[in-house]
């Protein structure tokens, strides 16, 4: 029984945690799936020469297309070791070992000195943190003066959001603390000492999100999908929790979006 397994099995007598399910899964998902990676990358200028941080890596998917596509040298952080082990599998696969680097750390204490890193990103990781303002500031600690730190975080496009829309999202999702709007966000950066903020808020769209397909693959869909059933199979904790989500409020996109949001040091 692998360490996957186990994590599921430790299930049947507590509650399931979204991240939980996507370690086992070997899923991470952020609004915008691919199309919203590119645009951070494109953003924040990353090149064949960038060193970059990805902090909540998840399963290494960015962090892997990064390294294949701008041929740059990263490092993807997530504290899960679920997730790390996943992230390092991708390397392989992806025969990118030699440009990414695996690791389990906190986002709000990252095991780096100040100034090492060209681009620091993120993408739906600050939403499940309380602290997000120590997050920001740890990210724009150990990016270099006049490097870039990038996020795609999920935001309120539309205030105030009804009672069931919040509520489902903080269960649904497990979302500490407030979801910001975009001008908390740009506060966020520029309380960081950043400068020159670009702010980007989306709708959810479906043509964008189908970009996920491209991002993780045919035979991941397929590991996904079978992983999925098997602990539906299996654990009764997952039932319910999937019974208790299976309803969206039909207005919840109408609120709940997200943004790219970028500054300079």
């Amino acid at each position: 029984m692998d360490k996957r397994q186990q994590s599921l099995e430790k299930t049947s007598e507590r509650e399931l945690s979204y991240l939980e399910l996507q370690a086992y899964v070997g899923t991470t998902k952020h609004m915008g799936g691919l199309e919203a990676t590119e645009e951070l990358a494109e953003l924040c200028h990353i090149n064949k020469d960038t060193y970059v941080l990805d902090v909540g890596c998840g399963v290494g998917a960015t962090a892997c297309h990064l390294a294949k596509q701008y041929g740059c040298r990263v490092v993807g952080v997530d504290i899960s070791e679920m997730m790390i082990d996943w992230s390092n599998r991708r390397a392989k696969r992806k025969h990118v070992e030699d440009k990414v680097e695996f690791r389990v750390a906190d986002a709000r204490n990252l095991p780096f000195e100040d100034a090492r890193f060209a681009v620091v990103i993120g993408e739906s990781v600050i939403a499940f943190i309380e602290d997000k303002k120590r997050v920001v500031s740890e990210y724009a600690r150990v990016v270099k003066p006049g490097g870039y730190v990038g996020l795609n975080e999920e935001t309120w496009i539309k205030t105030p959001p009804p009672t069931e829309v919040l509520e489902f999202t903080k269960r649904t999702w497990d979302v500490r603390g407030e979801i910001p709007t975009p001008d908390d966000w740009v506060g966020f950066l520029e309380g960081a000492g950043l400068r020159d903020p670009v702010v980007r808020p989306y709708q959810f769209s479906a043509q964008r999100e189908s970009s996920q397909i491209k991002r993780y693959g045919l035979e991941d869909f397929g590991r996904m999908f079978y992983r999925t059933l098997v602990m539906y199979t299996r654990s009764s904790t997952f039932r319910r929790y999937m019974k208790q989500r299976r309803s969206l409020p039909k207005n919840l996109f109408e609120y709940l979006g997200y943004g790219i949001y970028v500054g300079r040091k």
